[in-house]
Formats: structure tokens, sequence, C-alpha cells
């Protein structure tokens, strides 16, 4: 008996469950099912804003000082940082949470310089958004033309502008007149009073552009009359001193006018386009007083007939290779490790940030700007303190005019010894380049150069016409350098005058004396 074969039982495909789509997974789908408007609409859209990583790099730029508070940023005045950092943001490097907060994006910065100083070799680093290309023009575009970016260089995660900076070098430009002890002198000026203390007078050298010197005379005709009290002036005693030019000699010539013990007495100095009246007790000394121990009850009057509307310019003084020795053998003095208490401000003999270390300082070549000879003075040093290169130029400025011996430097950088040292003007300053030696060499096989040399070419024309061009016409027009050259004397800087120098020259004296008294 057959047996039948079994029967399929075909069983329906189960139906699929219908569930209602999850709202937060629909959002999420990139799959879902769209109508046609909708693929319209997403089509129109604007692309997503592409996100880029920040990268740690070093900016190199320049900037001409004036009209700034210097390079550090500062709450409350105008700062070469302060402008950087809001240029920074406005070209998209800095985010908007990040404005203002330069900690967040690690900034440093190789050097700082003070209010006036100039920079060309000017570098910062920090981790910014340097992407799309044109980073470098979309930060000139927000900064004025006194501040230029040159470009930038990635560097190491770890870099920091301040810390990896080996050494810094600073330029002074210094005009050649001022090294001319006949230029701008102080020893033919006296104080000028009138009744009052601030009164303005005017050195011959100066008076063409309009310059005023608070409380200085120069090569100009003038009249001093002084009051006498004394009562033992004699009563019927005049002398009249003929002085020629400052090349000539001196010649004494006696007269007498009658006037009373408690009244004044003058004294008639004639120079070659000079006339004086001077009555005073100690007129009648050596020429090296110099006319700068005058009280402040002198009088003095302003002859604007006797001035001729030229200058006198000393032509004859070059900076040849005698002068050019001297500086350099002065400025030596300052190489090596010292103590630089006396060079700067609020910093004590004792603090161990006194200690500076200076590997060159040199002056062998010149520049002419606008008709003005400047000496290059160029100095390399690992770190500077506040006003510490100015003062530096101004003592050896002191000692080139014959003002200070060439020891006082010596003394200078004693730590027992305190010392008013002269401040040079900050218009001729400027930072001329920060070197980066240790982390080029060691990183030199898998990173860029971190220099100047890619920039040389546009550093030197911003140089020249933004840095030189100002410290030339700045020069002409306020005198800068020239002013200050009239307040170094020992009337302002008594230090400049070494106490043993003066015991020496007291000694001298009275050698003398005891020799003329045995004769």
């Amino acid at each position: 008996m057959e047996e039948e074969p079994p029967t399929e039982t075909r069983r329906s495909p189960p139906q699929p469950l219908i569930e209602e789509p999850d709202p937060k997974k629909l959002k999420m789908s990139s799959t879902t099912t769209t109508s046609d408007d909708e693929d319209v609409n997403s089509n129109s859209a604007a692309p997503k804003k592409q996100r880029y990583k920040r990268r740690k790099v070093a900016i190199f730029f320049a900037y001409c000082g004036v009209g700034y508070q210097g390079m550090q940023k500062n709450p409350g005045a105008k700062t070469i940082e302060a402008d950087l950092e809001e240029a920074l943001y406005l070209a998209g490097a800095v985010p908007e949470q990040d404005r203002g907060l330069s900690k967040r994006y690690d900034w440093a910065r190789s050097a700082r310089t003070d209010k006036g100083v100039s920079a060309v070799g000017q570098v910062v680093s920090g981790r910014f958004y340097i992407d799309p290309p044109g980073f470098v023009d979309r930060l000139n575009s927000n900064l004025s033309p006194q501040i230029r970016i040159f470009g930038y260089k990635r560097v190491t995660a770890s870099f920091n502008a301040k810390k990896f900076c080996d050494r810094r070098r600073y330029v002074y430009l210094i005009p050649v007149f001022a090294l001319d002890p006949n230029c701008h002198r102080d020893r033919e000026s006296v104080k000028a009073s009138l009744g009052s203390d601030n009164e303005l007078v005017k050195c011959l050298e100066c008076s063409e552009r309009g310059r005023k010197v608070e409380g200085l005379m120069g090569k100009r005709n003038f009249e001093v009359k002084t009051a006498i009290t004394e009562s033992d002036i004699s009563s019927n005693i005049v002398n009249a001193i003929e002085v020629s030019d400052v090349q000539a000699n001196g010649v004494l010539e006696d007269s007498a006018t009658t006037s009373d013990s408690n009244k004044q007495t003058s004294v008639l100095v004639e120079n070659t386009a000079t006339e004086l009246t001077v009555a005073s007790e100690g007129i009648a000394k050596s020429e090296s007083s110099e006319m700068s121990g005058l009280g402040n009850d002198s009088e003095i009057v302003v002859s604007k007939e006797s001035v001729n509307g030229k200058e006198k310019p000393s032509g004859s003084f070059k900076y040849g290779e005698e002068e050019k020795a001297r500086f350099n053998r002065i400025l030596k003095h300052y190489v090596g490790t010292h103590n630089f208490h006396n060079f700067t401000t609020r910093t004590k003999a004792e603090d161990p940030a006194a200690r500076r270390f200076i590997v060159s300082f040199d002056a062998s070549t010149t520049v002419v700007v606008e008709g003005i000879e400047f000496v290059k003075c160029e100095v390399v040093g690992q770190s500077f303190m506040l006003h510490q290169i100015r003062k530096m130029m101004g003592l050896a400025v002191a000692i080139m005019r014959n003002c200070a011996p060439e020891s006082l430097i010596e003394k200078a950088l004693q730590k027992d010894v305190n010392i008013n040292v002269p401040t040079a003007p900050e218009v001729g300053l400027y930072l001329d380049e920060c070197l980066f030696t240790s982390y080029n060499q060691k990183w030199k096989d898998t990173h860029e150069e971190v220099s100047m040399k890619a920039y040389e070419e546009v550093a030197e024309d911003f140089k020249m016409k933004q840095i030189y061009s100002h410290i030339a016409s700045t020069e002409h027009k306020d005198g800068a350098v020239a002013l200050w050259l009239h307040s170094l004397n020992h009337r302002n800087y008594p230090d400049l005058r070494v106490i043993d120098e003066v015991a020496k020259i007291a000694k001298n004296t009275s050698v003398d004396m005891e020799t003329q008294a045995e004769t």
C-alpha cells in the first residue's frame, strides 16, 4: 500500500510590523526619504563652514614706536601688543571666546620695548587659525602702516618666543654731532631765571628750528645781571672781559665804573657775536667754572638783534678712525657679565636680575639719513632691563664729550656704587633682531629655521621708510638729541665727576699753591 507523500503546508510570509518612526532617530537619519521640494531646498542650502585647526606659529613683524607706550599690553595705554591682538581676532586667527585673553592661545613675545622705541625683527608666538591662505594679508589689512607683518613660521608645540630667544640685537642711531664736545655744549650755558626757573631760552644752533632749551644757553648774545649784596665786594671794581670765539684766545681788559657795595656790579663779556653783562663775586675765576655754577638769582636777557639768523655748524668734527677707536674702546667696557643696577630703574644692586651679559657692543659704521650722519651702535646681549641701553649710550656719549672720565663706567658697574647715569632719548633706539640659535640647531631637521633671513628685503625697506626717516625727521624738527646734549653737565649729573677725580684735582691744586707760596 503506497504511502501518500506528505503535503507541504505553505505559510504566507510574515507581515512586517508597522511601527511609528522614532522622532529622534528620524532627525539623525541620513537615509530618510524626502519629498521633491525638500530635495530642492537641501541642494540650494549653503555648504557647511569648514573647520580649521590651530597651529603653533612664530610671527615676524616690525613697527615704528612713535605714539605707542611700548610693546607690552598695558590697560589704558596704547601699545603695539594691544593693536596686534585685536588684528589677530579680526583676521579670524583668534576665536570670539578668546578675544583679549592671550594666555588661552599661548601668547609670548621675544622682547619688550619701551615707549617710543621701534623694532624691525620682533617675534611673537602662539596658537592661531592661520587657514585659509592669506593670513599675513588679513593681518596687515587690520593694522596701521606703522606695524607690518612680514610672515610666520610653523614651530614646535613647546615653542615660546621669550624662553627660546637666545640673544637680542638692538641698534641705537646717534648723530655724529652728539660726539663732538664743541657742539650743543653746556660749558657756555647759564641758567635762565628772569624771576622764574622755568624760563626758556634758545641755543644758536637750535634757534632757526625753534627748539627751546629749558634753563640753558648756547652760542648766542645775551645779557646777564646778578644782584650782589655781599659787603666785602669792592665798591669801585669792574672787570671787562673780551672773549673771542670758541677757537680763539681770550684777552682781558680792566675798566672801572662807580657802584655801591649793596648795588649790582656788572661785567661786560664780548664774544664775536656775543655781549653780556655779568656781576658776580666769582666772575674773575678761571674758565674751568664754565659759567655753570650761577645761582637761580641770575637774570638772563636775550638780545635778538645780535643774532645773524644763521647757524654756525661745527663742521670740523668727523667720525674718523681716531674717534671710532675711542668710542669703541668706551663701549667695550660694557661687554661681559656685569651688575647694571645703575643703568636701569626699579632694580636694586642685590637683585640677581641686575646681572646681565653683553655679548658685543660695536659702533664701526655710519649711515646718512636726510642729511644727518648717524653712528650705528649695535649691541647684542641675552636680555636687557628697562632703559638699560639708553643709559649705556647716555654715559658713553657723556664720556666722548669729555663730561665724564672713562673710568666712570667701571665704577658704575660696581655693586656698591650708586650713580645717576644720563638717559639718551628713546627715538634713536630700535630692536634689530631676535636670535634663536639653540632652537634652530636642535630642530633643524624637522622644522623651519626661525630667523629673519626670508624677510631681509622687506625688513630693510620698512626700516628705511618708517624708522630711519622718523629718527631723522624728529631730529630735524624737534632736536631731541640736541636738546638732551645741553643737559649733560655736572649741575644736572653731579655723579659724572667721580669723587676720587675731584679729590685728585683738589690735591693737585693744593700742591700748586704750596709751590707758588715757596717761590
